[in-house]
């Protein structure tokens, strides 16, 4: 028998607690909570959750810094935040921080399910996957996937959150032809903003740090009207 599937919801408001955990473990879910911003970091750093659950203001720490903070301990765990504010620079700097995707309250419960599955789906093993080992090479780079590092020729180099992950997806389907459709849902989700323009933005910043020339690219490879190739050396 399969073992559920652990949420850790990370919210303040008593009622809401109350209600999502009833409803997630009648849906089969396994469902932990933390009303204190820090002590839910802590149990998000210790408890190997397939989804954490995460609303923007509580006390103690953030939701934002939450979401900082596991992304550069390198937990990649699926973020869904929760804004009561549903202001769009909220949404932005949650999903640059990391998060994965956004509910604005009042939110409807279906939705929220929706927006699970969602996040599981995208967040499963591709097939035939290929295994990303804690370091790996690529060129005159080095990359610490635990740690978050990246150093070219020694020097330490900058990647974002998304950039890791973008970088993660590729090296895990080396060899494949990759659509900016499938990038888009599968690093940023179906929410992504704005478009799949997004995905060329990142990957020419990936390029322009990872690549000897990013003008004639060695690694990640443009199949014009397809999208991108990633083929290590």
């Amino acid at each position: 028998m399969a073992e559920p599937i652990k949420i850790l919801l990370i919210e303040d408001e008593a009622g809401i607690v109350l209600t999502l955990t009833d409803r997630l473990k009648s849906e089969g879910f396994q469902v932990d909570s933390e009303r204190d911003g820090e002590k839910g970091f802590q149990r998000a750093l210790k408890g190997h959750y397939d989804v954490c659950i995460i609303d923007v203001m509580l006390p103690n720490k953030s939701g934002f810094d939450i979401c900082r903070d596991l992304r550069s301990a390198s937990i990649f765990t699926p973020i869904l935040m929760l804004t009561a504010r549903g202001q769009t620079i909220d949404k932005v700097l949650g999903l640059k921080l990391g998060a994965d995707d956004y509910l604005t309250k009042p939110f409807d419960m279906m939705e929220l399910l929706a927006r699970l599955e969602a996040l599981l789906r995208r967040n499963s093993k591709p097939k035939n996957a290929v295994e990303v080992p804690d370091i790996f090479h690529i060129g005159e780079c080095i990359i610490n996937f635990k740690t978050m590092e990246v150093k070219k020729n020694g020097e330490t180099l900058e990647l974002s959150a998304k950039e890791f992950q973008l970088l993660r997806y590729f090296i895990e389907n080396k060899g494949k032809l990759l659509s900016r459709e499938i990038l888009l849902n599968a690093v940023w989700g179906y929410h992504a903003m704005p478009s799949t323009r997004t995905v060329d933005v990142h990957v020419a910043w990936l390029r322009q740090k990872l690549e000897p020339n990013p003008k004639a690219p060695r690694f990640i490879l443009t199949m014009h009207g397809m999208g991108y190739k990633f083929v290590g050396e």
